[in-house]
């Protein structure tokens, strides 16, 4: 019982921040859309800023300036949101189609970045011995889990709640305005190429915190931690969840990793181990599935955008209108 309450525990820490990763991801594309297929890269940028930064010295490696943890997190999100800068005045001109392209291409170059300046990043080996905050006063791991998994899900309860309250004032009103119809929304005054360079900065920030909450987690970091797959991962997250909604972001995290690893559980058991390495696709293609049923019957997703009604639709009319009204009938 202890190891599968250890594994619980385990499993909703690694929900949990990729629950954040979505929820920075629904912020572009569900509200903004702005199709980001680089999603792993700003994840990888948060991770890897995070461990330079609070990482212990190392005469062989650039950085290890042993700050903080949490100072090295805020330092991943900055670095993360610089990334999401500049990439966005190189490519939010570009259609959606070709922006997907351009940012995937853009993680991918990421990911070899971090394979080959091995005099920064650690290369293949990756960093490791990485601080993990508050660690030293815990004597037993089992509680520190624990623990981790509650600093976790206050981070993501936080980004639920300012991203909630930014998508439902002015700002994010504008936000799906642009996303509707940029024409109107440049023919009333608004900038849609600020505002969508907003969304991208901030959604690559959120991103480069979860990046720096795993690094906390894990206390290790590598390239292989931030293949493409991860990108289709958390894009499956919020497509069967519902985009435009972060409560479908949060459910479609715990549902599609939990079929990820309950698939992967059972092929390492039941597939013989001389064919694992090909059954291993067949997680990819469950998941596809997943989408593809959930295109077909669902295509807002799980819990799709709310339905937003003007305040003053269905109002009584005021006497004027009905004035000017009963002039016209």
């Amino acid at each position: 019982m202890v190891g599968i309450a250890l594994y619980i525990v385990f499993f909703l820490t690694v929900v949990s921040i990729y629950a954040i990763i979505v929820m920075g991801l629904n912020l572009q594309w569900g509200y903004t859309g702005l199709f980001n297929a680089g999603v792993v890269g700003f994840f990888a940028i948060g991770a890897y800023g995070t461990a330079i930064l609070s990482g212990p010295d190392n005469v062989r490696l650039i950085g290890g300036f042993e700050l903080p943890y949490f100072i090295g997190v805020i330092g991943g999100i900055l670095i993360a949101a610089a990334a999401g800068l500049i990439v966005a005045l190189a490519t939010l001109k570009l259609r959606e189609e070709y922006l997907a392209i351009a940012t995937f291409g853009i993680s991918i170059s990421i990911q070899l970045v971090a394979l080959n300046f091995a005099s920064l990043t650690g290369g293949a080996n990756g960093l490791v011995g990485l601080p993990r905050p508050f660690y030293q006063f815990f004597t037993e791991p089992s509680v520190y889990s624990v623990f981790f998994l509650c600093l976790v899900l206050v981070f993501a309860a936080v980004v639920y709640v300012a991203l909630e309250r930014a998508v439902r004032s002015p700002w994010g009103r504008v936000l799906r305005a642009i996303r509707e119809d940029v024409t109107a929304a440049r023919s009333l005054g608004k900038n849609p190429t600020m505002i969508r360079l907003q969304s991208f900065v901030l959604g690559s920030a959120i991103m480069g915190l979860a990046g720096g909450l795993y690094v906390g987690f894990i206390g290790f970091v590598s390239p292989i931690d931030f293949l493409p797959i991860l990108t289709f991962q958390i894009w499956a997250m919020l497509i069967v969840g519902g985009s435009g909604n972060n409560r479908g972001a949060v459910l479609g995290c715990l549902i599609v990793w939990g079929l990820w690893t309950a698939s992967g559980y059972v092929i390492s058991n039941l597939v013989p181990p001389g064919f694992q390495s090909r059954a291993g696709a067949l997680q990819a293609m469950l998941i596809g599935s997943v989408i593809v049923l959930t295109l077909l019957f669902r295509p807002r997703g799980l819990i799709g955008e709310e339905d937003v009604i003007s305040t003053h639709a269905g109002a009584p009319a005021t006497p004027a209108l009905q004035a000017d009204a009963a002039e016209k009938g």
